[in-house]
């Protein structure tokens, strides 16, 4: 009996290494410099060249007075990244390593040990490298090269022959819609320049044995409150040279409660492994959105056994329920409107941003605070925006535990973009990449095309600018882009949720007829210098924007701005002030309902006194005018730096 119990001891370790995956962060001791100038500075990882160099001193504060002027120059520059790592004799001994690069912003080659392993292009998108070849044994040297998205992609503008009318972007040349990167580095009527390169989020190195789990989908084909309807669909790679016979188990159950489990026989193929695994719950404790119930959970994961031995496994947060956008002819027009559980919801909330210009300083404390003030303000839904970035998934984490449905645009904003084969094949692997890791959750109620562009092509006059030809083209491949590409894929790797091809769909606020049709963005507010009475007769079916602008409070504007600088006029506030009618609006609006302060400080208060009343004029107006008005979306929730803007939060 001894003998057997000191050999089962002895097997414990051999097990541990021989089965477990083996993750390493990767995120520790990463230095950068210009590109050919050797001045290598420490980095932080995740984050930018331009967060690093104000870290440093380099750069001043890019808020602070007039010094977005002065923060502009590493843009048009490369920058290096280097770091190394160690790797053991007993890492090495397993089967495969991957390096997993969760985010390159944007255009960059990567090279270990000597070889080329990467050539990153796309800011979106997380990289899987196989590298176990190139590793070795003791110190391993991971190298990456960014190239400036100005000055690499302006061949691609050079050639093109005429400049796209992204007017967001704060330069004379238009680059931003020649590189899959987050459209407002470049600028916005809201937002400051810094078109930032660098890593931007986590890195890892996962040793593996045998196969690993890349993808777990657990699709919902059918919930209701008598059961929902599970397909588990799973992607395992094996990296055995022969066929591996395996055990799939997926065990499922509210969090904190006794887990069920179901099975089955496989045999792994080498390479790629698509399984799929249904199971029925019968009467599912359902989530809901908040105010309506509990935001139920369950646990779900997939296991690959082998030899009694658990070699993979992956779990996913699931919230079982069942979202429909209700888009469709009525008496009126077209409704449009969102059913949880078969029960129509009057969607309360906004339209979210980035909340920093530099991304990576959005640490959990700014999400968990976010979603305070979201909760707060009794809102259940918030419009992920086209001009920013897919969030991360703290982002959606929190969403599902807190009940707030999400619509999702994909990253397009109030530009045509090019259709070229190898700008859609990279849009292809954005869209499948984002549509896998976002769908398992529970609060994801809609994905969108873009954000105006179709409006654009419409309303906004690019045809007296542009000759026949061009306009032809673009109308192909915003057809080619979002009315066939992006809805086949979020078919095919979702299938469970509406898809509209832009925000607005068909509605214009320039002709209050069609606002019987679909989600508007009415700025006869604020654009049409429309009182903020208007807001009570131009009632669409779903408001998906609206806002009006003010300062910010005074102690943000202390931040960025000296006692000289309080005047509307002074240089300051004009770079603080992004949007080319903003303080003209903002006095025409106070001589028709205030009398204009002379002092600076009133002059700012009474301008958010003014914005407070006017979107409760609309918000009220729409909640008034159920069911034929089933949403109200503000534009716009925060702020990426303190700025005039149609923000609520600073």
């Amino acid at each position: 009996m001894k003998k057997i119990v000191l050999l089962f001891c002895l097997l414990i370790p051999v097990f541990t290494f021989a089965q477990q995956p083996v993750v390493i962060e990767l995120n520790e001791g990463w230095q950068f410099t210009q590109t050919g100038k050797d001045e290598w500075r420490n980095a932080e990882i995740p984050g930018s060249v331009q967060r690093d160099l104000i870290r440093h001193n380099v750069l001043p504060d890019p808020y602070y007075g007039t010094n977005e002027t002065k923060v502009q120059w590493p843009e048009n520059e490369n920058w290096d990244f280097k770091k190394t790592f160690t790797v053991t004799d007993d890492q090495l001994k397993h089967d495969d390593a991957v390096l997993f690069f969760e985010g390159l912003d944007t255009h960059a080659d990567v090279f270990l040990n000597g070889a080329k392993i990467l050539h990153a292009q796309n800011m979106f998108i997380g990289y899987r490298v196989p590298v176990k070849n190139s590793l070795r044994k003791g110190e391993n040297q991971l190298y990456i090269r960014f190239y400036s998205p100005i000055t690499h992609m302006e061949p691609a503008r050079l050639t093109n022959g005429y400049e796209y009318p992204a007017d967001n972007d704060h330069s004379d040349k238009k680059m931003s819609v020649y590189s899959r990167k987050a459209p407002y580095h470049f600028g916005w009527d809201w937002g400051m320049r810094l078109v930032q390169m660098g890593i931007w989020k986590p890195v890892s190195l996962t040793f593996y044995n045998k196969a690993r789990i890349d993808d777990y989908y657990v699709k919902q084909t059918s919930v209701t409150a008598q059961k929902a309807d599970i397909d588990n669909q799973i992607e395992v790679f094996s990296v055995t040279k022969e066929p591996l016979k395996a055990l799939v188990v997926i065990e499922y159950g509210l969090k904190g409660r006794e887990k069920k489990t179901i099975s089955r026989e496989i045999d792994l193929v080498p390479g790629k492994n698509r399984i799929s695994i249904p199971l029925e719950i019968v009467n599912p404790e359902r989530w809901m959105p908040t105010g309506w119930g509990q935001q139920h959970l369950y646990d779900f994961t997939a296991k690959i056994i082998h030899n009694d031995q658990t070699i993979a496994e992956k779990t996913e947060q699931i919230g079982l329920r069942k979202i429909r956008l209700v888009y469709e002819p009525d008496q009126y027009g077209k409704k449009f409107y969102f059913e949880v559980n078969d029960i129509p919801l009057f969607a309360k909330g906004a339209n979210y941003i980035p909340g920093e210009i530099m991304i990576s300083q959005q640490d959990e404390a700014f999400y968990n605070r976010l979603f305070e003030n979201v909760t707060a303000a009794n809102m259940n839904f918030l419009r992920v925006w086209g001009g920013g970035i897919y969030e991360n998934d703290y982002f959606y984490r929190l969403a599902d535990e807190k009940g707030i449905l999400i619509w999702q645009d994909f990253i397009f904003g109030c530009t045509p973009y090019p259709s070229d084969d190898a700008f859609l094949a990279n849009v292809k692997d954005e869209a499948i990449y984002n549509i896998k890791r976002l769908r398992n959750h529970a609060s994801l109620a809609l994905w969108c095309g873009n954000n105006e562009v179709d409006e654009g092509l419409k309303h906004w006059g690019w045809d007296k600018k542009y000759p026949p030809e061009i306009m032809k083209s673009w109308r192909e491949g915003y057809n080619k882009t979002f009315r066939k590409m992006i809805p086949r894929l979020v078919n095919k790797y979702d299938g469970t949720r509406g898809y509209i091809q832009s925000s607005p769909d068909t509605a214009n606020w320039g002709n209050p007829e069609t606002l019987k049709y679909g989600d508007a963005h009415y700025w006869g507010l604020w654009h049409g210098r429309e009182p903020f009475e208007i807001l009570n007769e131009r009632i669409p079916r779903f408001m998906s924007e609206f806002g009006f602008q003010a300062f910010p409070e005074m102690k943000t504007i202390r931040t960025f701005a000296s006692e000289n600088d309080l005047d509307i006029n002074s240089e300051v506030m004009k770079i603080h002030q992004k949007s080319g009618i903003g303080n003209e609006v903002i006095k025409t609006y106070m001589d028709m309902y205030y009398h204009a302060p002379k002092n600076f400080e009133d002059f700012v208060y009474v301008g958010l006194v003014m914005q407070g009343n006017g979107m409760r004029e609309g918000i009220e107006a729409h909640r008034r005018n159920q069911p034929y008005c089933m949403g109200t979306l503000y534009w716009q929730l925060n702020d990426d730096w303190p700025v005039v803007s149609w923000s609520s939060i600073d």
